[in-house]
Protein backbone atom coordinates (compact mmCIF):
# COMPACT_ATOMS: atom_id res chain seq x y z
CA UNK A 1 0.00 0.00 0.00
CA UNK A 2 1.27 3.46 -0.83
CA UNK A 3 0.87 6.44 1.43
CA UNK A 4 -0.17 9.92 0.40
CA UNK A 5 2.52 12.55 0.88
CA UNK A 6 1.52 16.05 1.88
CA UNK A 7 2.99 19.04 0.02
CA UNK A 8 5.00 19.97 3.14
CA UNK A 9 6.68 16.57 3.13
CA UNK A 10 7.72 16.60 -0.53
CA UNK A 11 11.41 16.99 -1.31
CA UNK A 12 11.79 19.50 -4.15
CA UNK A 13 14.95 19.45 -6.29
CA UNK A 14 17.55 22.07 -5.52
CA UNK A 15 18.76 24.56 -8.11
CA UNK A 16 22.04 22.64 -8.39
CA UNK A 17 20.14 19.40 -9.06
CA UNK A 18 18.06 21.09 -11.75
CA UNK A 19 21.19 22.46 -13.44
CA UNK A 20 22.90 19.06 -13.28
CA UNK A 21 19.82 17.36 -14.72
CA UNK A 22 19.58 19.84 -17.57
CA UNK A 23 23.28 19.37 -18.27
CA UNK A 24 22.93 15.59 -18.35
CA UNK A 25 19.96 15.89 -20.69
CA UNK A 26 21.90 18.21 -23.00
CA UNK A 27 24.89 15.87 -23.05
CA UNK A 28 22.59 12.95 -23.79
CA UNK A 29 21.10 14.87 -26.71
CA UNK A 30 24.56 15.75 -28.01
CA UNK A 31 25.68 12.15 -27.75
CA UNK A 32 22.58 10.92 -29.57
CA UNK A 33 23.06 13.51 -32.31
CA UNK A 34 26.73 12.62 -32.69
CA UNK A 35 25.83 8.94 -33.00
CA UNK A 36 23.05 9.62 -35.52
CA UNK A 37 25.25 11.77 -37.76
CA UNK A 38 28.76 10.43 -37.20
CA UNK A 39 28.46 6.71 -36.47
CA UNK A 40 25.35 4.90 -37.70
CA UNK A 41 25.34 6.49 -41.21
CA UNK A 42 28.76 4.92 -41.82
CA UNK A 43 27.76 1.40 -40.81
CA UNK A 44 26.56 -1.24 -43.20
CA UNK A 45 24.83 -4.48 -42.29
CA UNK A 46 23.61 -7.44 -44.33
CA UNK A 47 19.89 -8.13 -43.89
CA UNK A 48 18.80 -11.57 -45.06
CA UNK A 49 15.38 -12.86 -46.06
CA UNK A 50 14.40 -16.43 -46.87
CA UNK A 51 11.17 -16.51 -48.88
CA UNK A 52 8.96 -19.11 -50.52
CA UNK A 53 6.90 -17.08 -52.97
CA UNK A 54 3.14 -17.43 -53.12
CA UNK A 55 3.19 -16.88 -56.88
CA UNK A 56 4.11 -19.76 -59.27
CA UNK A 57 7.80 -20.51 -59.05
CA UNK A 58 10.00 -23.12 -60.79
CA UNK A 59 10.25 -26.30 -58.71
CA UNK A 60 13.60 -26.68 -57.01
CA UNK A 61 14.86 -23.23 -58.03
CA UNK A 62 16.70 -21.27 -55.36
CA UNK A 63 17.66 -17.76 -56.44
CA UNK A 64 19.88 -15.44 -54.39
CA UNK A 65 19.20 -11.75 -55.00
CA UNK A 66 21.35 -8.93 -53.61
CA UNK A 67 19.70 -5.50 -53.53
CA UNK A 68 21.33 -2.10 -53.05
CA UNK A 69 19.07 0.92 -52.59
CA UNK A 70 19.38 4.67 -52.08
CA UNK A 71 23.13 5.09 -52.38
CA UNK A 72 22.89 8.91 -52.48
CA UNK A 73 26.49 9.47 -53.53
CA UNK A 74 28.22 12.45 -51.93
CA UNK A 75 31.05 13.26 -49.59
CA UNK A 76 31.57 12.72 -46.72
CA UNK A 77 28.66 10.28 -46.36
CA UNK A 78 28.96 8.11 -49.47
CA UNK A 79 32.28 8.55 -51.26
CA UNK A 80 33.38 6.58 -54.30
CA UNK A 81 35.70 4.63 -52.01
CA UNK A 82 32.83 3.67 -49.71
CA UNK A 83 30.72 2.62 -52.70
CA UNK A 84 33.63 0.44 -53.87
CA UNK A 85 33.70 -1.21 -50.44
CA UNK A 86 29.97 -1.90 -50.58
CA UNK A 87 30.40 -3.38 -54.05
CA UNK A 88 33.11 -5.72 -52.78
CA UNK A 89 30.91 -6.75 -49.83
CA UNK A 90 28.00 -7.44 -52.18
CA UNK A 91 30.09 -9.53 -54.56
CA UNK A 92 31.37 -11.57 -51.60
CA UNK A 93 27.79 -12.65 -50.86
CA UNK A 94 27.84 -14.56 -54.19
CA UNK A 95 24.39 -13.52 -55.42
CA UNK A 96 22.90 -14.99 -58.58
CA UNK A 97 21.58 -11.58 -59.58
CA UNK A 98 22.13 -8.05 -58.27
CA UNK A 99 19.52 -5.29 -58.40
CA UNK A 100 19.89 -1.56 -57.77
CA UNK A 101 16.74 0.17 -56.55
CA UNK A 102 17.31 3.83 -57.42
CA UNK A 103 18.42 7.16 -55.93
CA UNK A 104 22.11 7.24 -56.76
CA UNK A 105 22.52 11.03 -56.55
CA UNK A 106 22.97 13.00 -53.33
CA UNK A 107 19.42 14.03 -52.39
CA UNK A 108 20.56 16.49 -49.70
CA UNK A 109 22.50 19.74 -49.24
CA UNK A 110 24.61 18.76 -46.23
CA UNK A 111 27.59 17.62 -48.28
CA UNK A 112 31.22 18.58 -48.73
CA UNK A 113 31.23 17.47 -52.37
CA UNK A 114 28.75 16.14 -54.88
CA UNK A 115 29.96 13.18 -56.93
CA UNK A 116 29.54 13.38 -60.72
CA UNK A 117 27.49 10.50 -62.12
CA UNK A 118 30.51 8.88 -63.76
CA UNK A 119 32.36 8.85 -60.43
CA UNK A 120 29.71 6.95 -58.47
CA UNK A 121 28.77 4.71 -61.40
CA UNK A 122 32.32 3.47 -61.98
CA UNK A 123 32.55 1.33 -58.80
CA UNK A 124 29.00 0.05 -59.36
CA UNK A 125 30.25 -1.28 -62.68
CA UNK A 126 32.35 -3.77 -60.68
CA UNK A 127 29.24 -5.54 -59.36
CA UNK A 128 29.34 -9.14 -60.59
CA UNK A 129 26.61 -11.78 -60.67
CA UNK A 130 26.17 -14.70 -63.08
CA UNK A 131 22.65 -13.64 -64.06
CA UNK A 132 23.52 -9.95 -64.36
CA UNK A 133 23.03 -6.58 -62.69
CA UNK A 134 19.81 -4.61 -63.20
CA UNK A 135 18.73 -1.16 -62.04
CA UNK A 136 15.81 1.21 -61.80
CA UNK A 137 15.97 4.97 -61.21
CA UNK A 138 14.66 6.85 -58.19
CA UNK A 139 12.94 10.19 -57.72
CA UNK A 140 16.15 12.08 -56.88
CA UNK A 141 17.80 10.78 -60.06
CA UNK A 142 15.06 12.68 -61.88
CA UNK A 143 14.56 15.68 -59.60
CA UNK A 144 18.23 16.67 -59.65
CA UNK A 145 18.52 16.36 -63.44
CA UNK A 146 17.48 19.75 -64.80
CA UNK A 147 17.67 18.69 -68.45
CA UNK A 148 15.43 15.66 -67.92
CA UNK A 149 12.94 17.82 -66.01
CA UNK A 150 12.92 20.40 -68.79
CA UNK A 151 12.14 17.80 -71.45
CA UNK A 152 9.74 15.92 -69.14
CA UNK A 153 11.49 12.67 -69.95
CA UNK A 154 14.74 10.79 -70.31
CA UNK A 155 17.47 10.08 -70.79
CA UNK A 156 18.80 10.99 -67.36
CA UNK A 157 22.42 11.50 -66.37
CA UNK A 158 22.08 8.72 -63.79
CA UNK A 159 20.62 6.27 -66.29
CA UNK A 160 23.28 7.04 -68.87
CA UNK A 161 26.08 6.59 -66.30
CA UNK A 162 24.71 3.22 -65.19
CA UNK A 163 24.38 2.04 -68.77
CA UNK A 164 27.94 3.14 -69.55
CA UNK A 165 29.09 1.11 -66.51
CA UNK A 166 27.53 -2.02 -68.01
CA UNK A 167 24.38 -2.09 -65.88
CA UNK A 168 21.02 -2.59 -67.57
CA UNK A 169 18.49 0.06 -66.57
CA UNK A 170 14.86 -1.07 -66.71
CA UNK A 171 12.37 1.73 -67.37
CA UNK A 172 8.96 0.04 -67.69
CA UNK A 173 10.87 -2.88 -69.14
CA UNK A 174 11.65 -6.51 -68.35
CA UNK A 175 14.51 -8.95 -68.85
CA UNK A 176 14.56 -12.75 -68.77
CA UNK A 177 16.95 -14.58 -66.46
CA UNK A 178 18.03 -17.92 -67.96
CA UNK A 179 17.59 -20.23 -64.97
CA UNK A 180 16.77 -23.91 -64.60
CA UNK A 181 13.02 -24.35 -64.96
CA UNK A 182 12.72 -20.73 -66.12
CA UNK A 183 13.15 -18.20 -67.34
CA UNK A 184 12.44 -15.96 -64.36
CA UNK A 185 11.85 -12.35 -65.36
CA UNK A 186 13.09 -9.16 -63.74
CA UNK A 187 10.80 -6.19 -64.42
CA UNK A 188 11.62 -2.59 -63.56
CA UNK A 189 9.23 0.36 -63.22
CA UNK A 190 10.04 3.90 -64.24
CA UNK A 191 9.88 6.20 -61.26
CA UNK A 192 6.50 6.98 -59.72
CA UNK A 193 7.48 10.54 -58.70
CA UNK A 194 9.81 11.40 -61.57
CA UNK A 195 8.66 14.82 -62.70
CA UNK A 196 8.02 17.98 -60.75
CA UNK A 197 4.48 19.45 -60.72
CA UNK A 198 4.89 21.94 -63.56
CA UNK A 199 4.34 19.05 -65.97
CA UNK A 200 0.82 18.44 -64.69
CA UNK A 201 -0.46 17.39 -68.10
CA UNK A 202 1.42 14.09 -67.62
CA UNK A 203 0.03 13.41 -64.16
CA UNK A 204 -1.05 9.89 -63.34
CA UNK A 205 -2.93 9.11 -60.17
CA UNK A 206 -2.30 5.36 -59.74
CA UNK A 207 -1.48 5.41 -56.06
CA UNK A 208 1.36 7.93 -56.32
CA UNK A 209 1.85 9.97 -53.18
CA UNK A 210 1.71 13.76 -53.24
CA UNK A 211 1.63 15.93 -56.35
CA UNK A 212 4.65 14.47 -58.16
CA UNK A 213 4.21 13.04 -61.62
CA UNK A 214 4.95 9.42 -62.33
CA UNK A 215 6.35 7.88 -65.48
CA UNK A 216 5.61 4.35 -64.27
CA UNK A 217 3.36 2.01 -66.24
CA UNK A 218 2.83 -1.23 -64.34
CA UNK A 219 0.41 -2.79 -66.82
CA UNK A 220 2.68 -2.16 -69.82
CA UNK A 221 5.71 -3.43 -67.90
CA UNK A 222 4.09 -6.71 -66.89
CA UNK A 223 2.70 -7.13 -70.41
CA UNK A 224 6.31 -7.70 -71.52
CA UNK A 225 6.43 -10.83 -69.35
CA UNK A 226 4.69 -14.04 -70.52
CA UNK A 227 1.46 -14.48 -68.51
CA UNK A 228 2.53 -17.61 -66.60
CA UNK A 229 6.20 -16.70 -66.10
CA UNK A 230 7.64 -15.94 -62.65
CA UNK A 231 8.50 -12.26 -62.23
CA UNK A 232 10.45 -10.14 -59.76
CA UNK A 233 9.46 -6.47 -59.80
CA UNK A 234 11.80 -3.56 -59.05
CA UNK A 235 10.01 -0.37 -58.00
CA UNK A 236 11.87 2.46 -56.28
CA UNK A 237 8.85 3.61 -54.25
CA UNK A 238 6.83 0.89 -52.46
CA UNK A 239 3.53 2.76 -52.84
CA UNK A 240 2.78 0.85 -56.06
CA UNK A 241 2.49 -2.41 -54.10
CA UNK A 242 -1.32 -2.47 -53.60
CA UNK A 243 -1.65 -2.52 -57.40
CA UNK A 244 0.89 -5.28 -57.94
CA UNK A 245 -0.93 -8.47 -58.99
CA UNK A 246 -0.52 -11.76 -57.16
CA UNK A 247 1.34 -13.24 -60.15
CA UNK A 248 4.44 -11.21 -59.11
CA UNK A 249 6.63 -13.38 -56.91
CA UNK A 250 8.45 -10.52 -55.19
CA UNK A 251 8.54 -6.71 -55.30
CA UNK A 252 11.74 -4.99 -54.18
CA UNK A 253 11.70 -1.31 -53.21
CA UNK A 254 13.73 1.36 -51.47
CA UNK A 255 12.95 5.10 -51.14
CA UNK A 256 11.75 5.17 -47.52
CA UNK A 257 15.14 4.57 -45.80
CA UNK A 258 13.04 2.81 -43.17
CA UNK A 259 12.07 6.30 -42.07
CA UNK A 260 15.78 7.10 -41.48
CA UNK A 261 14.91 7.43 -37.79
CA UNK A 262 13.25 4.35 -36.31
CA UNK A 263 12.28 3.81 -32.69
CA UNK A 264 10.95 0.47 -31.40
CA UNK A 265 10.01 -0.59 -34.93
CA UNK A 266 8.18 2.67 -35.70
CA UNK A 267 9.29 5.52 -37.96
CA UNK A 268 7.85 8.97 -37.10
CA UNK A 269 8.29 10.23 -40.68
CA UNK A 270 7.97 8.02 -43.77
CA UNK A 271 7.88 9.38 -47.35
CA UNK A 272 4.90 7.24 -48.32
CA UNK A 273 1.18 7.77 -48.49
CA UNK A 274 0.88 4.51 -46.54
CA UNK A 275 3.17 5.68 -43.71
CA UNK A 276 4.55 2.72 -41.75
CA UNK A 277 2.62 0.10 -43.71
CA UNK A 278 5.42 -0.07 -46.28
CA UNK A 279 8.17 1.72 -44.37
CA UNK A 280 10.59 -1.17 -44.01
CA UNK A 281 11.15 -4.89 -44.23
CA UNK A 282 9.04 -7.81 -45.44
CA UNK A 283 5.34 -7.30 -46.11
CA UNK A 284 3.10 -10.14 -47.25
CA UNK A 285 -0.27 -9.17 -48.69
CA UNK A 286 -1.44 -10.38 -52.11
CA UNK A 287 2.22 -11.19 -52.76
CA UNK A 288 5.57 -10.39 -51.14
CA UNK A 289 7.24 -6.99 -50.79
CA UNK A 290 10.64 -6.20 -49.30
CA UNK A 291 11.51 -2.57 -48.61
CA UNK A 292 15.19 -1.85 -48.04
CA UNK A 293 16.43 0.71 -45.54
CA UNK A 294 18.94 1.73 -48.21
CA UNK A 295 22.53 2.80 -47.80
CA UNK A 296 22.74 6.58 -47.97
CA UNK A 297 21.06 9.63 -46.50
CA UNK A 298 18.31 11.80 -47.94
CA UNK A 299 17.17 15.31 -46.94
CA UNK A 300 19.03 15.25 -43.59
CA UNK A 301 22.32 13.55 -42.65
CA UNK A 302 20.82 11.46 -39.84
CA UNK A 303 20.26 7.76 -39.24
CA UNK A 304 19.07 6.39 -35.94
CA UNK A 305 17.82 2.88 -35.26
CA UNK A 306 17.91 1.86 -38.92
CA UNK A 307 21.50 1.33 -40.14
CA UNK A 308 22.47 1.21 -43.84
CA UNK A 309 21.96 -2.24 -45.28
CA UNK A 310 22.67 -4.60 -48.13
CA UNK A 311 19.62 -6.82 -48.64
CA UNK A 312 20.00 -10.48 -49.58
CA UNK A 313 16.94 -12.52 -50.52
CA UNK A 314 17.09 -16.28 -50.99
CA UNK A 315 13.98 -16.90 -53.05
CA UNK A 316 12.45 -20.34 -53.57
CA UNK A 317 12.70 -23.76 -51.98
CA UNK A 318 16.03 -24.70 -50.39
CA UNK A 319 17.91 -27.63 -51.84
CA UNK A 320 17.01 -31.01 -50.35
CA UNK A 321 19.44 -32.25 -47.70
Amino acid sequence: MSEAVSPAQRSWPTRRQVVRGAGALALSGLATGAYATGIEPFWSVVTRYDLRPRAPWPAGLRLRIAALADIHACEPWMSAERIAGLVAATNALKPDVIVLLGDYVAGQRFVTRLLPAEEWAAPLGDLKAPLGVYAVLGNHDWWEDEAAQARAGGPTRAGAALTAAGIRVLENDAAALPVRGGPVWVAGLADQLALLPRHRWMHRTRGVAGTRIGLDDLAATLAKVPPDAPVILLAHEPDIFPQVPARVALTLSGHTHGGQVRLFGYAPVVPSRYRNRYAYGHVREQSDLIVSAGLGLSIAPIRFGIPPEIVVVDLGEPAAA
